[in-house]
């Protein structure tokens, strides 16, 4: 009688896992057994050299650190965020992106692969499994349009007027005429604000909960709005993703925010969840839904395509800065950690934070005064 048993192949799970032992810190042992495992398979059925496997390790276990997340949590949202990461902060030629990608996309068919069983593997320790990640809408091909052109810019304070109205604009289109996604809007024309109003990334944007503004003793008249804490800022080679609490300097967005959380908000229908932007279908807002809106409006009203979201950070940073609001002040709001990301900046003591969060918020309040209010 002939028994079909079959032998598992180079990589796969079972070779690289002992069954039966209980692993100390099992998320970060199978994720060092997937990476052996992935090489094995390169060098034994591909043929490919050690240097080129070495490189791949490396850049997986960049692309882990700049997700936060481990392979079997990985979404298309982070292999998105990584390339739009690489090509505005680190500008990385078409050929280099290329070639992450294609690690990233031959490691996901790996895992996937029923023949290396890493997905069963997963499933039964942590009740998930991985998924390909890469696709043509986040990978090189859909992302050429950043490429050979000049660095982003912030826009003008016109540009950024003339935006911010379009975003009230549309809100007041949407609702008048009774369809859905008015709640969208509102939601939308806040969340821009915002990452303008506090100088954020699009991700540290998109992750804001309820529970991350606070009150600041040296700015009482912004009510539990003075602070806002980032929990999920940019990591650092080897770090958790680094947190930084934003003192509130501009008061229209403040109340811009504090609108959207009493008005808009609890008509989303879930006041239990944590996050701050919520969609129709009561989950998170992800980045790239982001990105669609922003395009949309951007063309719209025919702004250049090089202005992004990341533009608004961006805008914060230029806009603080020619106000006046000390360089050094700007750079840990906008948590850069050498002065020469934000630009180049005169040395000044630590214990200034107060005195310049007052300088700024004062200047707010004259220049709101002045204008009649702002977005």
């Amino acid at each position: 009688m002939s028994h079909d048993v079959r032998r598992p192949i180079e990589g796969a799970a079972r070779l690289e896992l002992v069954d039966g032992v209980a692993l100390l810190h099992p998320e970060d042992a199978v994720f060092e057994a997937m990476l052996s495992g992935f090489a094995k398979q390169q060098r034994g059925g591909r043929r490919l050299d050690a240097k080129t496997v070495r490189g791949r390790d490396g850049q997986l276990r960049r692309f882990a650190l700049f997700a936060g997340e481990y392979p079997w949590n990985w979404t298309a949202a982070h292999m998105d965020e990584w390339m739009v990461s690489l090509i505005s902060e680190k500008g990385l030629a078409h050929s280099t992106l290329r070639g992450y990608q294609l690690t990233v996309r031959l490691f996901c068919d790996f895992l996937i692969s029923p023949a290396y069983e890493w997905a069963a593997e997963c499933e039964k320790r942590f009740g998930t499994h991985p998924v390909q990640i890469c696709h043509e809408w986040n990978t090189v091909q859909h992302l050429t349009d950043y490429e050979g052109r000049g660095e982003r810019r912030p826009f003008t304070r016109e540009e950024l007027q003339k935006f911010f109205d379009y975003c009230d604009d549309r809100i007041d289109v949407t609702a008048r005429s009774r369809r859905k996604g008015a709640l969208a809007a509102y939601r939308d024309a806040t969340l821009f604000k915002v990452l303008y109003g506090w100088g954020l990334r699009r991700t540290e944007g998109c992750r804001l909960d309820l529970a991350d503004f606070h009150r600041n003793a040296a700015a009482p008249e912004l009510g539990r709005y003075g602070i806002l804490q980032v929990r999920w800022g940019k990591a650092t080679k080897g770090s958790p993703p680094r947190r930084r609490n934003v003192a509130s300097v501009m008061p229209w967005a403040v109340e811009a925010v504090e609108d959207y959380v009493v008005n808009i908000r609890p008509r989303f229908g879930v006041p239990e969840h944590p996050a701050l932007w919520l969609t129709e279908r009561q989950g998170r807002l992800q980045p790239r839904e982001v990105n669609d809106r922003f395009t949309a409006y951007r063309d719209a009203i025919g702004l250049p395509p090089e202005l992004t979201p990341h533009s608004l950070r961006h805008s914060h940073v230029t806009h603080q800065i020619e106000d006046g609001v000390d360089p050094k002040f700007v750079q840990d709001q906008v948590g850069h950690r050498y002065a020469s990301t934000t630009a180049i900046y005169t040395a000044v003591s630590g214990d200034f934070m107060n005195t310049m969060m007052r300088k700024a918020l004062n200047h707010a309040f004259k220049r709101d005064a002045d204008l009649g209010g702002t977005g």
